[in-house]
């Protein structure tokens, strides 16, 4: 299956039975992409609410959100504790984190193999830190026995806006390397090491990667499916090289549900069973709409996706939520309006 990406959804229909001109607004992740402008599209078709949303990076869905330029944002990194603070004192309401799917950050290169190249946490984060600088390197060739690696050097591509694939990417660095935390660090944006190379998005990253032999970046698991990009089997926790799947994201999830605090605002990277480098994605409604006619619209539309919506994720290559997952998300929807 093909998907078609671009930067921006604008679905513009409109049904008899609404307000005229009811559009709500959205900017944010590049990661759930695939799946929000499906869900826009079949919602438009149901109810005729129209939907425009920016894929421009979670960083940009978090400041968006906060200056009250949109009506709901989205992140796959959640809101720190300073920018919630942030928010409320310019909006006079809080920001309410609603998980809406989850999916795989995967490690993808341009080189032809065999078979999925296998990578332990700490090839990997000296891989990304500059350490490991060629193909044939003896620590990437002994946890591939029978591929035979070019020496050639590894090109890094990694994303230049603010994102939360870059946030679940960081956060799991960090959780595998303390000198990765201490000189790096994780966010949406991070200062990365010399030599590495820069694109816009999801997109960006899986087109550089794609053009430059060599290379090896992290992309959404969608993405890479749609260019037909390889990626790595990474070796968990538990000591198992996992190839990333639903199946797998879903495992990873559910190993970590005893940790998700009540705000909803969790970290499942680097997980006991699963696929360690995967995440939720939210999104950031506000808890109290200036626009009421808009705070229905969208509680009404988060209640789909959370419900019926979830239907359309496994062929999108993202995991539905666990269902305790859906039914807390569920009770933070009735607290907006």
């Amino acid at each position: 299956m093909r998907f078609f990406l671009a930067s921006a959804l604008c679905v513009c229909v409109l049904s008899s039975n609404l307000p005229a001109q009811l559009q709500l607004n959205g900017a944010g992740a590049t990661f759930p992409y695939v799946l929000y402008s499906k869900w826009f599209d079949v919602y438009k078709k149901k109810t005729g609410i129209q939907f425009n949303y920016q894929s421009i990076g979670s960083g940009g869905g978090i400041k968006q959100i906060t200056d009250g330029t949109v009506d709901f944002g989205a992140s796959d990194g959640p809101m720190t504790d300073e920018q919630l603070a942030l928010a409320r004192q310019k909006r006079g309401t809080d920001i309410l984190h609603v998980p809406t799917t989850l999916g795989a950050v995967v490690i993808a290169y341009n080189l032809a193999l065999p078979k999925p190249l296998q990578l332990t946490p700490d090839v990997l984060a000296d891989i990304f830190l500059g350490v490991i600088k060629r193909w044939d390197d003896r620590r990437i060739a002994a946890i591939n026995p029978g591929i035979s690696l070019p020496s050639k050097p590894i090109v890094v591509v990694h994303r230049s806006d603010g994102s939360g694939t870059t946030a679940i990417f960081t956060d799991y660095l960090c959780k595998i390397s303390n000198y990765w935390k201490q000189r790096y660090g994780q966010g949406t944006s991070v200062s990365w090491p010399k030599g590495t190379l820069g694109a816009k998005g999801n997109e960006g990253v899986a087109g550089q990667i794609k053009q430059t032999a060599g290379s090896i970046g992290y992309i959404e698991l969608a993405y890479a499916e749609q260019n037909n990009l390889p990626y790595a089997a990474i070796k968990n926790y538990a000591g198992e090289f996992i190839l990333p799947s639903l199946s797998e994201v879903t495992r990873a999830a559910e190993s970590m549900l005893g940790t998700i605090p009540e705000d909803l605002r969790a970290s499942i990277t680097n997980s006991p069973r699963g696929y360690p480098i995967s995440g939720f994605t939210w999104l950031l409604i506000p808890r109290k709409q200036s626009n009421p006619a808009k705070g229905k619209a969208l509680a009404d539309f988060l209640r789909w996706a959370l419900t019926e919506g979830q239907a359309y994720c496994a062929d999108l290559h993202y995991a539905p939520l666990p269902k305790s997952i859906a039914e807390r998300a569920l009770k933070k929807v009735a607290l907006a309006h």
